[in-house]
């Protein structure tokens, strides 16, 4: 075990997601400093992230927000929103998720 692990959520400004649209939901991290905002962009990827959210590699889209220091992680809804199997029709449940994960 490693002892100097930290949650993601504790090291950033703030992390978010939402529905960004009835498909797909986004999820932004807020980073305040440069070098929390770059460990986190060597981090994520996207066959690190289909693991960890248990969807295809090919439903997440990452895009970096460099001037402001955002890492922004778009995934494909498993079902429509609002749908009778969707349970987070928000969209908001993720960001607790990646808020969990344990960086260096």
């Amino acid at each position: 075990m490693k002892l100097d692990m930290h949650s993601l959520g504790s090291v950033v400004e703030k992390v978010r997601s939402k529905n960004a649209g009835p498909f797909i939901i986004t999820i932004d991290i807020f980073c305040k400093r440069e070098d929390i905002y770059r460990k986190i962009e060597a981090s994520l990827n996207k066959k690190f992230l289909s693991k960890y959210l248990n969807v295809k590699e090919g439903s997440i889209k990452i895009y970096l927000i460099d001037n402001l220091k955002v890492v922004k992680v778009s995934v494909d809804r498993l079902f429509i929103q609002g749908s009778r199997f969707d349970r987070d029709i928000h969209g908001a449940q993720l960001a607790n998720l990646i808020s969990e994960l344990m960086i260096e």
